[in-house]
């Protein structure tokens, strides 16, 4: 089960996202992703029926599954919010057409505070 940040309500994250904790450990390439991200506002997403896989390709089509895994792991986080049923008005989905299911990503209210204090206060980074 995911928490997405509600602990009141949480029973445990099996991937241990950190919601509960207060602490919340990111790499650097999820980071680099969030301020990508909290600069643009929204980016396409895409899958296929049948599959809940994320589908990024603005990297390229070799760097699609890093980003898959990568999306998954911040939305797990409650950071990123992927959203199939709103596409993005004047994104050309060329890059998408062998994925019916196209959408559009942000950050959740959670992963703009995460940037806010990041901002603020810096990181600490584990030795």
């Amino acid at each position: 089960m995911s928490c997405y940040g509600n602990c009141a309500s949480c029973t445990g994250c099996s991937g241990g996202c950190g919601g509960c904790a207060r602490e919340l450990v990111i790499t650097r390439r999820e980071l680099d992703f969030l301020m990508e991200l909290g600069q643009v506002a929204f980016l396409p997403v895409a899958r296929s029926m049948g599959d809940l896989t994320p589908v990024y390709l603005e990297m390229g089509q070799e760097k699609q599954e890093e980003y898959s895994l990568l999306l998954q792991y911040l939305e797990k986080k409650g950071l990123v919010s992927l959203d199939y049923d709103k596409p993005l008005h004047g994104h050309v989905y060329d890059a998408y057409a062998a994925y019916p299911i196209q959408g559009s990503m942000a950050l959740t209210e959670r992963g703009q505070k995460v940037l806010e204090m990041i901002e603020f206060q810096g990181i600490s980074q584990e030795k």
